[in-house]
């Protein structure tokens, strides 16, 4: 992420919140602190944002939903959570340490049974789900290497099935959305994957534009017609 001034109003209002209302609970909590316990960066999703995407799969009714990055797991349980008890999440690392410590905290919140990690490039799992038949998904969440986003937005299309919700995190980032020079090697994968939401006759979306411990960013939304 870009470098940003801080803005701790932003960060207490969120803080506020997420003690008052998103109220995510100890397994949640484990997540982050392994992560940060194993080197990770801490570039999960805040926890308001983590609460949203459980809501969003519980109010879609879905029952099978795919992530598209890991790290430790922690938008995998909020979301995991959301699903009824016969429903299963299949998400993507690249890392085998990041997915070593996922699966620890899967399991440690008692959502193994539902959760399935699957290791490597994402492009080559992706490829391996739809010839396995796999599809189709409910409910994705896209958030991993920003170079791709294209590609895994077409991906979450052709895995999906019309009605398929699917969200893709970090569309603003820092308004490099406007401007690909402020990070290139991030920007153009968001601009492209943006540009295909709007433009792709298979999707209808929007952007929303979000502030807090995250810095000025946003997340995208659409559904598969």
């Amino acid at each position: 992420m870009i470098e940003h001034q801080s803005t701790p109003r932003w960060t207490a209002v969120e803080n506020f919140l997420t003690e008052v209302v998103v109220r995510p609970d100890s397994s949640l909590d484990r997540a982050v602190t392994s992560a940060l316990e194993a080197g990770m960066p801490p570039i999960e999703v805040a926890p308001n944002a983590g609460k949203l995407l459980k809501l969003l799969v519980r109010l879609s009714g879905s029952r099978r939903v795919l992530e598209i990055g890991t790290l430790a797991g922690f938008s995998t349980i909020w979301m995991a959570q959301g699903l009824p008890d016969d429903g299963q999440l299949v998400t993507c690392e690249y890392l085998p340490r990041h997915a070593e410590v996922a699966r620890a905290n899967v399991d440690a919140a008692g959502l193994g049974a539902k959760v399935e990690v699957r290791v490597g490039a994402a492009l080559d799992t992706l490829q391996a789900l739809e010839n396995e038949g796999a599809a189709p998904f409910d409910f994705i969440f896209i958030d991993a290497d920003k170079e791709n986003n294209a590609h895994y937005l077409d991906w979450a299309i052709r895995l999906g099935r019309p009605g398929t919700t699917v969200v893709m995190d970090n569309v603003v980032w820092e308004g490099a959305l406007l401007d690909a020079d402020l990070d290139p090697e991030n920007a153009p994968g968001i601009i492209s994957a943006v540009t295909l939401m709007g433009e792709d006759p298979r999707l209808d979306g929007t952007v929303i534009q979000t502030v807090g411990s995250k810095g000025w960013d946003g997340f995208a939304l659409a559904l598969v017609r």
